[in-house]
């Protein structure tokens, strides 16, 4: 199953009614890691009013929130939400506010987290992580331009070329569609191609077109 994290941490702030709202996003893998950044957040604010934060985890399914002494339900649930409706998965943002002396209301208090928490996650670059197979190709270079004419048909990232002898590349493809791929090769080659698989990963694929993001 593939899934959408963000590459790096992030931020993005806005005013209202004269309180600051600060959101910050970060890609976290484990329980501890979540919690290290919180930490390093509040670290960083420490005269802010209120640290609110909601992190979703792929390992063991773990999501969590806190209100941070705000009004109960009004700021790490929606921040949560953000989250849950961008499909965003081995991520933490804190939201940080500086109170401004005028009081947001219920209301106002999830519009503002959910923007700020909206914002730092436009400010992100996304990642599409799809379940790919790492594939090393040799051939020669007579039957190169038939496989430089295929690959385009497939979903397949070039991570090296090697122009020696022989014509080596290491392409990732992905998983659901590699058995397809490697057939066709050996068909177009007469099977004068080696390919050999050298495992399953997760490997960004946002910048490869007409991928699915489930």
């Amino acid at each position: 199953m593939n899934y959408l994290t963000i590459s790096e941490v992030s931020k993005a702030s806005f005013i209202e009614k004269r309180s600051e709202f600060i959101g910050c996003i970060a890609p976290v893998k484990t329980n501890d890691e979540a919690v290290a950044f919180i930490n390093s957040v509040k670290a960083q604010h420490r005269k802010a009013k209120h640290n609110v934060y909601a992190y979703i985890l792929r390992q063991d399914n773990i999501s969590r929130y806190s209100d941070d002494g705000e009004p109960q339900g009004t700021a790490g649930i929606p921040v949560l939400d953000v989250l849950k409706k961008r499909g965003l998965t081995d991520v933490c943002i804190v939201v940080t506010r500086y109170f401004g002396g005028i009081l947001l209301g219920g209301g106002g208090l999830v519009r503002a987290y959910s923007h700020a928490a909206s914002l730092a996650c436009d400010s992100a670059h996304i990642m599409n992580m799809c379940r790919c197979r790492r594939l090393k190709i040799k051939t020669d270079y007579g039957m190169y331009g038939k496989i430089a004419y295929l690959l385009p048909n497939y979903d397949t990232i070039t991570l090296s070329s090697d122009f020696g002898s022989d014509v080596v590349l290491e392409i990732l493809s992905l998983a659901e569609t590699t058995d397809t791929l490697l057939k066709e090769l050996t068909e177009i080659t007469n099977g004068a191609v080696s390919a050999d698989d050298c495992g399953e990963l997760f490997y960004d694929f946002s910048s490869v077109k007409n991928i699915s993001e489930n």
